[in-house]
């Protein structure tokens, strides 16, 4: 369906995240690169996604995975090269498919010149461009996000004889967003990626830019003023470009970060997510409609993005101590599968492969208010390996086939940058694009049917959400409106049949046009409308007068 004039692009965008080095190896290394992904751009387009996030890229020692950078200007040379990443954006661009890239401000790795500069002496001009200090005892008040590896916000730096800030690793050192020089510089790497032609940034997090004494230098004002100014140069000289927020914060607090119109124009619904395999597991709506009648109104230009799972662990961290108690005995009771606040666990495995609730869950992702994204792999089931540290068991190749290395590279298998799965029920062979593109009813046709159904209205990434509360609480139904477009969904959160009754009598005189198969239902009457579903079903309706 063609965009409004002025609708923001944004709101219609279908999201793939991808890893460079995850996706596909052109040149036989056994880690991903630039041209791989180049070659694999069409597969993304049958799928029917339009825009492509991509995790960092940049050179980096790669002890977080690219989050520690060392130089914002290039390309990972395991990646490729600066003109592979321009040839692949015009590929991109060719195709209609936009291009979001990880901007990670807070932070850079402890590798990089700026750091290696400032450490050196307490003279040197770039001094300051990180935090230091000669007590570890400041900002005591902000809590420590990394509990399975840090014990403090601070670490000992033995070549200045000082401890410098961090909020993630201590091999990330903080930058310092009080000195102007610094806002410049992100800036200057900002806009010489923006030059290159990339159409948006997903900006890493951003709540943690700034630290004031006595704050948990959380979404402090200082961080807030910092993040418009980014943006009201964005707008000046790159209109058109996008921003998305990264923060791990409740709704309340989430909301600033679009401010009126003028800070970000997306931002991740993080409480929103586990709340969602909350709802299937306790067969249950409340969890869900509770955190959205919670999730405050945003400017009309602005968006949420939401997602089931993606490169990070399942993060619980928004979430009462009960309700995190409850997801890990749920979905995590091997404490394997636990790291900091969160579950490191792909969308398959954390819902035991059962692909009636997968598609369940895919289902409320692209219905629910606001932008989708989907994490690689999740679209043809991939599983996880637990057995590999860190995040990095979420972050294993894409299986393209069932022969050698799974179709990602020809190198020998002890070459790949990670092992594929391999187990029985996960493992490339029984899990891979090749196999299902020959299947009409696997799940990457069926996400594909899906996408395709979504695309053909635009009420589900611009229209208002109004809940319908029927007596069965099993049922989560709720329209979808646009102008004069109304979309009636209705999930069935439980693993039995279920029979609801709804209220539909605003819409008397309508029949009702189930989205996929375009049968018509009975005319909505002034009696509650009956409807029965199968365990995990879901149903999209258009509402027509006719």
């Amino acid at each position: 369906m063609p965009l409004e004039k002025d609708e923001p692009w944004y709101k219609h965008a279908i999201i793939y995240q991808a890893h460079v080095r995850t996706f596909y190896d052109s040149n036989g290394d056994g880690i991903g690169d630039f041209p791989g992904l180049d070659e694999k751009l069409d597969y993304l387009v049958d799928l029917g996604i339009n825009t492509i996030w991509l995790m960092p890229f940049f050179p980096s020692p790669l002890r977080d995975d690219g989050y520690d950078i060392a130089d914002y200007y290039s390309v990972h040379s395991s990646y490729g090269t600066l003109e592979d990443f321009k040839k692949f954006l015009v590929s991109a661009h060719e195709r209609r498919i936009r291009v979001i890239i990880e901007m990670v401000l807070n932070h850079t790795s402890d590798q990089h010149p700026w750091f290696q500069e400032s450490r050196s002496s307490q003279e040197n001009p770039r001094r300051d461009w990180y935090v230091w200090s000669s007590t570890d005892a400041r900002y005591h008040e902000a809590r420590i996000i990394f509990l399975d590896t840090e014990m403090s916000n601070w670490a000992w730096d033995p070549v200045s004889k000082s401890y410098y800030w961090h909020r993630f690793f201590s091999h990330q050192p903080d930058l310092n967003y009080d000195n102007p020089a610094v806002r410049e510089e992100i800036w200057n790497v900002m806009k010489f990626w923006l030059e290159m032609g990339v159409d948006g940034f997903r900006l890493d997090a951003v709540p943690y830019l700034v630290e004031r004494e006595g704050t948990n230098c959380e979404n402090l004002p200082e961080t807030h003023a910092i993040l418009k100014e980014l943006r009201r140069k964005l707008d000046e000289q790159f209109p058109g470009k996008m921003l998305l927020a990264e923060a791990n914060q409740w709704p309340a607090d989430l909301r600033p970060y679009f401010a009126d119109g003028d800070e970000f124009h997306m931002a991740f619904h993080f409480p929103l997510m586990p709340r969602m395999f909350m709802g299937v597991k306790l067969e249950d709506r409340k969890p869900i409609t509770e955190i959205l009648q919670q999730t405050p109104e945003i400017p009309p230009s602005c968006q949420w993005c939401l997602f089931l799972r993606n490169h990070d662990e399942l993060t619980l961290e928004m979430l009462t101590d009960i309700e995190r108690d409850y997801m890990n005995d749920s979905y995590a009771q091997d404490k394997a599968m636990r790291l900091n606040l969160g579950i490191r666990r792909r969308l398959a495995t954390l819902l035991d492969n059962d692909r009636r609730r997968i598609e369940l869950m895919n289902g409320m992702l692209m219905s629910l208010p606001g932008t989708p994204s989907i994490y690689y792999g999740d679209e043809i089931g991939m599983g996880d390996n637990i057995n590999l540290g860190d995040r990095n068991g979420v972050r294993t190749p894409m299986q393209w086939s069932g022969g050698w290395n799974g179709g990602f590279s020809a190198a020998d298998p002890e070459k790949l940058y990670a092992p594929l799965i391999q187990d029985p029920v996960y493992g490339f062979p029984a899990v891979n694009v090749l196999s299902q593109k020959r299947t009409q009813h696997s799940l990457l046709n069926w996400m594909g049917r899906l996408i395709a159904v979504r695309k053909t209205t635009h009420a589900f990434g611009s229209g208002s959400i109004e809940f319908l509360y029927p007596g069965n609480q099993r049922i989560l139904a709720y329209v979808r409106q646009l102008g004069d477009e109304k979309i009636l969904v209705v999930n069935n959160l439980s693993n039995a049949a279920q029979a609801v009754e709804l209220d539909l009598r605003r819409y008397k005189g309508n029949i009702l046009i189930e989205m996929f198969g375009k049968n018509i239902f009975p005319r909505v009457g002034e009696l509650p409308y009956l409807l029965t579903l199968g365990p995990y079903q879901f149903y999209w309706f258009r509402l027509r007068r006719i």
